[in-house]
């Protein structure tokens, strides 16, 4: 068994340290506006909520309150970028890319402009808010724009770097952020690069590959540390990118394990693993599992009561794997 070196937190699997996403975001915002005057930053009434608040303290002169507006949020950035800016938009993810799809699509990706679109509170993980705050469906949407790069970080410190990084990015970018407080894994030297996947656990000759991503990776890693003791070995590959997907990587090392299980808190319809089906069907079919959520929608519950309900836990990792290389 080993780790990648340089890659993870030695306390990775103590989870000691946790934070939700969507902080890192309210970090990397900062960072990269003090890097950059072009960056402005508009919401939807949620600068608490989706930790845009910091940006709007320290550059009030750049911040604008649009209100409960989430279509005139997508097309008032439109044209600030137009203008040459460099917008970041927040609200929940159900309602921006959710409410404003068609504002995304016709005035952000159809321009090809760099508006930012950060969709917070994303799975089932928001918890109690319920079924209608639960974006599931966020990452089929975004990807399917031509133009849109997609990212999906796995903890607050990835998520401070995909933030930066797509500041910097020559088009629009949607970035996929959680509620909840989640394990930090990932260090500040842990690589980072838009369109490059991380190989974070490596086991010797491996007998499948899991693909996942968000804060959901964790549940892959424990996953991985159970099934070494079952004689199974196990590569963990970070899919931070959803979009463009790091093709590349993922036939290398579906190629070598010879089986696949792709792990997210999204509808399997049209997410992270149809996109990599999507890619093995083509240059390399081998056998598959996903877990995702199944064709439902989320409901109120507490965020790891549902994560297990929907049928995302450690031991469901697990058993796909077991399935998939027939040790069931």
């Amino acid at each position: 068994m080993s780790t990648t070196e340089g890659t993870l937190r030695a306390d990775i699997f103590e989870a000691k340290e946790q934070a939700p996403t969507r902080n890192g975001f309210g970090d990397g915002l900062v960072e990269a506006a003090d890097m950059d005057p072009r960056i402005v930053a508009l919401c939807a009434d949620l600068t608490e909520s989706t930790r845009m608040e910091a940006f709007k303290k320290k550059y009030p002169d750049r911040y604008v309150e649009v209100g409960v507006a989430e279509q005139n949020l997508a097309a008032l950035a439109s044209g600030f970028a137009a203008y040459g800016k460099i917008p970041f938009i927040t609200s929940y993810a159900t309602f921006s890319p959710g409410r404003n799809n068609e504002q995304i699509r016709t005035t952000i990706s159809l321009n090809n402009v760099p508006v930012k679109i950060i969709g917070s509170h994303a799975g089932v993980s928001v918890g109690p808010d319920g079924a209608t705050h639960q974006a599931l469906e966020d990452i089929a949407l975004m990807r399917v724009q031509p133009r849109m790069t997609v990212l999906s970080p796995c903890d607050a410190e990835e998520a401070r770097k995909a933030t930066i990084a797509a500041a910097k990015w020559n088009g629009p970018v949607y970035i996929r952020l959680a509620r909840e407080k989640t394990p930090l894994m990932t260090t500040s030297e842990t690589p980072f690069e838009i369109g490059k996947a991380n190989v974070v656990w490596r086991g010797e000759s491996p007998a499948v590959a899991i693909f996942a991503t968000g804060p959901l990776l964790h549940n892959a890693l424990l996953a991985a540390r159970e099934l070494e003791t079952q004689g199974i070995a196990a590569t963990v590959v970070n899919i931070h990118t959803i979009k463009p997907l790091d093709t590349e990587t993922i036939i290398r090392e579906a190629t070598s394990a010879g089986a696949v299980v792709s792990v997210e808190e999204h509808q399997v319809a049209g997410g992270l693993g149809s996109a990599i089906a999507e890619v093995l069907a083509a240059e390399c079919p081998v056998p598959m599992e996903c877990i995702g959520v199944r064709d439902q929608f989320g409901q109120s519950g507490e965020p790891k009561e549902l994560i297990e309900h929907y049928g995302m836990g450690v031991s469901h990792i697990v058993a796909a794997v077991q399935k998939v290389v027939g040790r069931t």
